[in-house]
């Protein structure tokens, strides 16, 4: 057994194999679609009017939608580290988008414990398909020492900006696309990440198995392929003006290749997201597992502002306030849709607060593993079936960029704390979102009570990092001497 495991899982697993397999309910297969920086209001069954999602739409057509559930950070990695783990980013041990040499970010460490392993343990196959970014080829982060059996994608998640890349990485095998040297733009990546998934549910269709989908639709440059361009080209206002220039990455092209119709660009890729989903969901009705497949779909953080994008424009974080690399509501709440068939009543709609970290405890329960003692998260699948629901006492990111920010949620209040590194005494911001949706009214000079009571929950949340520190840390080791 894998020494990593907690040995509370490792007994129950050796439970679960002597019992009459005759009496064992099969196992769900598990699809998770983890969307690449797809802003709350950017399907059209989350109030977008501007283009339509309707693939997407029917996993909240036949199954629950939740409007209050939030990504475990702002940025990339850390989130990806928030959901495999169950930890929030106080806790987790990627925090950042911190690199590595020669390429890709921070690596998990070795004693990481992942939703991938605790689902081999149970005998799924499992794959991971789009955008890694939490550890190199050959590092402890490598997707194949972190449980999955098989990796097909972008390592690095600057990589992953591009659309037509020079390489993909198969498991530890680097793979050339010379059909996209130079300029030229022969192979749309998300395209053979798609066909390598759709292999990935043939190959295993006789066993459950778990497909982690972390797309990279549609983050950075805004590159759609023209008979998806076709569709929306010249239905939108103009777009404001983008050079292409001083914004991207140099892996590939210099700056990033977005489309001067940035607009429709935008539109285009969603549908191309939107006909993926499709894919699956027909691929999954061919093969007669759609009955018993749980798909989950949701998106790593809220709308970017690179490459071109317009996420005012086109509402893309529903309201709320910030984008991508902001704590307040627009960077870190998301949406999420819950596919079960036979289980979850279709189109529910659920106002449970969930986040990230929950995820790894929902699937071991759903699978009948032990669910870690060491995480931050609490099970919805009481939610999903319509049960009572145990809640948590209160949400927590931390980001550390920017200066460093801090942000909780316990119960409808909101705190929000930045440049933390610069002040980290500084004001904390309070806000009602039962009624202060957009967080513009901070009403913390009336309310130090639950100033107070948000700055306890950030000293308690947030434990030392020696690779993703904050000044804060200083603070908070004074007051426990």
């Amino acid at each position: 057994m894998n020494p990593r495991l907690p040995a509370v899982l490792c007994t129950s697993l050796l439970a679960a194999s002597c019992a009459n397999p005759e009496k064992e309910e099969k196992l769900p297969n598990i699809i998770y679609i983890l969307a690449d920086d797809l802003g709350y209001g950017d399907l059209s069954c989350y109030g977008q009017r501007m283009f339509s999602t309707p693939n997407i739409d029917r996993l909240a057509q036949e199954g629950m939608l939740f409007t209050q559930h939030y990504s475990g950070s702002t940025v990339s990695a850390p989130s990806r580290s928030s959901l495999i783990t169950g930890m929030h980013t106080g806790r987790t041990p990627i925090r950042g988008n911190r690199e590595w040499k020669p390429e890709g970010q921070w690596p998990l460490p070795e004693d990481a414990v992942t939703i991938a392993e605790l689902l081999k343990s149970k005998g799924y196959a499992t794959g991971a398909f789009g955008k890694w970014g939490l550890g190199f080829i050959d590092t402890e982060g490598d997707p194949n020492k972190q449980g999955f059996d098989e990796f097909f994608g972008y390592n690095c998640q600057r990589l992953a900006h591009n659309y037509y890349p020079y390489y993909l990485w198969h498991n530890n095998e680097k793979v050339m696309l010379p059909e996209n040297e130079g300029t030229l733009t022969g192979i749309y990546a998300p395209d053979i990440i798609q066909k390598a998934a759709l292999e990935f549910i043939d190959a295993h269709s006789d066993q459950p198995f778990f497909l982690y989908y972390p797309n990279v639709i549609p983050h950075a440059e805004l590159f759609a392929k023209e008979e998806n361009m076709a569709l929306f080209r010249g239905k939108f206002e103009p777009e404001k003006e983008y050079k292409g220039v001083d914004d991207g990455p140099t892996y590939r092209l210099g700056p990033y290749g977005s489309q001067p119709e940035s607009h429709a660009a935008f539109a285009a890729m969603i549908k191309h997201l939107d006909d993926h989903v499709g894919e699956i969901l027909e691929k999954l009705a061919g093969l007669e597992l759609e009955e018993n497949t749980i798909i989950i779909f949701t998106s790593d953080n809220g709308p970017h502002l690179e490459g071109g994008a317009d996420p005012d424009y086109f509402n893309s974080n529903g309201g709320f306030r910030g984008y991508k690399r902001d704590l307040y509501e627009g960077g870190i709440r998301v949406p999420m849709l819950v596919k079960w068939p036979g289980r979850i009543k279709p189109g529910a709609v659920t106002g449970h607060v969930s986040a990230f970290w929950d995820v790894m405890p929902t699937i071991a329960e759903i699978t009948g593993l032990e669910i870690p003692d060491d995480i931050d998260g609490i099970s919805f699948l009481p939610t999903l079936l319509g049960k009572k629901q145990k809640t948590h006492e209160y949400l927590y990111w931390e980001f550390h960029e920017q200066g460093g920010k801090m942000a909780t949620r316990f119960g409808n209040w909101k705190a929000v704390k930045l440049d933390v590194n610069k002040s980290p005494q500084g004001e904390t911001e309070l806000y009602d979102l039962s009624s202060d949706f957009s967080e513009s009214d901070n009403i913390a000079s009336t309310r130090p009570d639950l100033v107070e009571k948000a700055e306890e929950i950030f000293r308690k949340a947030h434990s030392r990092s020696e690779i993703f520190p904050l000044v804060f840390e200083k603070e908070t080791e004074t007051e426990q001497q």
